[in-house]
This record gives C-alpha cells, sequence and structure tokens, in this order.
C-alpha cells in the first residue's frame, strides 16, 4: 500500500511543502508530526484511515524534511504552524478536517481548534494533551538542568551535540531513547546524545528503513527549524488568555509514555484537568505503549482513531 500514497507539493502562506496523501473519501484526516518524526511517521496509520473510507493526508511542517524552509526560522512560533494547517487545509479545498496530532504535534492541532473551531471536526492527539505555548507549557524548573528540552532551548547546544554525528545517528538515538519510560536527562559532563548506548538495538517496531527513510528526509531540512519549533518557541506568551478546545477530542496515551514523568503531567492527565480545557474529551491509555505507540502498536492506534471519528459528524 505504501506505494500508493501520492506526493505533492503545495504551496501555503509562499512556502512549498511536501504533501502525502491516500484515500478518496469526503472526509479528510489530517496528520501532524511530531520530533524526530515527519510525514512518514504516519504511514500505519494513512492506509488504515484510507481504507476506512477517509481521505488520509500527512505533510512535513515548514522547516522539517522535503518542505520549504521559512526565511527566519528563529522568528517561528506554534502559530505559523497553526496558520500552515489552515493554509493547506484552504489550499486543497478542505473545508473541515479531524486533526491527528503526536508529541508536539498535538499543539497546533489544539490550537487551530481553539481559534478556528469550524474547521475542525475532531482532534485526536498522541502522547501529548493539549498545552497552552508559554512559561508554564512544560515546567523545566522543576526538573534537572540536564533535562533534554532545557538543553535543546538553549542556542547552539543542540547543534553542538548533534552536529558530532551523521543525521541518522541522530534519529537513531533518539528514537531509541525516547521510547524508553524514562524522561531523558543528561548529566553535567554529557550531552543528549551520549545518553545513548552505541549496542542498544533500534525499536523491534521501527526497521532500518524506516530508519533511513527518516534520515533521507532530516539530510535535507537539518535541524535548525525543529529546535525552534516547537523547542526554543514553547515558552513564548500566546497571549490568548482563557483557552477552550469545545470540539470532540481523544487523547490516546502510551502507559509507559515518558512525557507522563514531565512534573505535573500525569495528575494533569489522570485526574481529569485536561477537561476544564477539553471538555469534550475521550481518553484512552494502551498499557504497553511508549511514546512512539502509533508506529510501535499500529493496529490498535488505527482501531481507535477509526472507531472514534467513525462516530463523530462533518
Amino acid at each position: 500500500m505504501m506505494e500508493k500514497i501520492q506526493h505533492s507539493e503545495v504551496e501555503v502562506n509562499g512556502l512549498k511543502l511536501h504533501v502525502a496523501e491516500i484515500g478518496t473519501g469526503s472526509k479528510a484526516v489530517l496528520f501532524l508530526h511530531g520530533f524526530p518524526e515527519i510525514w512518514y511517521t504516519w504511514r500505519h496509520q494513512m492506509i488504515a484511515v484510507a481504507n476506512a473510507g477517509y481521505r488520509a493526508i500527512a505533510f512535513d511542517f515548514r522547516g522539517y524534511g522535503l518542505s520549504q524552509q521559512p526565511a527566519e526560522p528563529e522568528k517561528e512560533t506554534m502559530y505559523d504552524l497553526v496558520d500552515e494547517i489552515v493554509g493547506l487545509l484552504d489550499a486543497l479545498d478542505i473545508t473541515k478536517a479531524f486533526l491527528v496530532g503526536k508529541d508536539f504535534g498535538a499543539i497546533p492541532a489544539y490550537l487551530t481548534a481553539a481559534l478556528h473551531p469550524e474547521r475542525v471536526a475532531a482532534v485526536i492527539t498522541l502522547g501529548v494533551p493539549f498545552l497552552l505555548p508559554g512559561p508554564s507549557a512544560v515546567q523545566n524548573h522543576l526538573l534537572p538542568k540536564g533535562f533534554y528540552i532545557t538543553r535543546w532551548q538553549e542556542p547552539g547546544r543542540a547543534e553542538a551535540d548533534f552536529g558530532r554525528f551523521p543525521v541518522k545517528s541522530v534519529i537513531r538515538n533518539i528514537y531509541t531513547l525516547f521510547s524508553k519510560s524514562e524522561v531523558p536527562i543528561a548529566a553535567d559532563d554529557q550531552e543528549i546524545m551520549d545518553l545513548f548506548n552505541p549496542s542498544t538495538p533500534l525499536p523491534p517496531w521501527f526497521s532500518e528503513e524506516d530508519l533511513a527513510t527518516y534520515a533521507s528526509l532530516y539530510e535535507k531540512s537539518g535541524f535548525r527549524y525543529a529546535l525552534q519549533v516547537p523547542y526554543r518557541s514553547l515558552n513564548v506568551e500566546t497571549g490568548l488568555g482563557e483557552v477552550k478546545v469545545t470540539n470532540p477530542a481523544l487523547l490516546i496515551m502510551g502507559e509507559k509514555d515518558y512525557v507522563f514523568k514531565f512534573p505535573g503531567m500525569e495528575d494533569y492527565i489522570r485526574g481529569g484537568a485536561v477537561k476544564n480545557v477539553v471538555p469534550d474529551l475521550e481518553i484512552t491509555y494502551i498499557p504497553e505503549g511508549s511514546h512512539f505507540v502509533h508506529e510501535q502498536i499500529p493496529d490498535k492506534v488505527n482501531q481507535l482513531i477509526i472507531e472514534f471519528i467513525d462516530k463523530q459528524s462533518i
């Protein structure tokens, strides 16, 4: 089925975006990747939702993979991705879509629903619940200073760390480290890449071919934009004040996802405070699931997504 995925370039807000799609249904599902992911991270889900009668679309965000870089990446924030999502829907002539976001892709998914609710049929996120960008988005100060987000927010630091290795090694290291249940935290005399033990095999659900595909896309884009959005723009104030997402929503969390170890996160999700912001939210936990649950246990994730979108009206 992979060869049935069509690839095109679509111009949105002056930048050419790499767009992958499959399926001819009248209802569209737009998939939003995280880091170190790319459109390809959704390969299993795209084929499944297309087979279920939907039009599946995944793209490389601006500055990622085969999509063009904006002129000044360091000035960009999540809001540029919100404009990009709406602009892409316009360019593809889609009035309303289901948004599926993984990792940081959850943030523009929810912001799009908050700011343009009429364009969003429902929101599904994996690994990350509703988070509003701003100083309290992730409470870095409650974690050791070697916390990976703190390290990657420091200008130049990740560039020097990643720059010691081929792109393929960086992707392999992050995929392997971040599929564990502990938050990646470096010691004072270490960088994040040093946490990787070279004798560790790739996760069983991530093949050498998958790694080569990711690497080829990041070799084109590098990591400059990825370090800005999400990491270095995560704490920028939104100026939105109180936000509520009234669209139907589903959160899929792997029980072994390291994000649960972020300060306050487990309580925010399991204690139900997240429903103050997203009142129409269902939460599903997958016992063995890691942060990459959609690649690790695709059949289960596909089933959850399809069952959820099948019961929504659009």
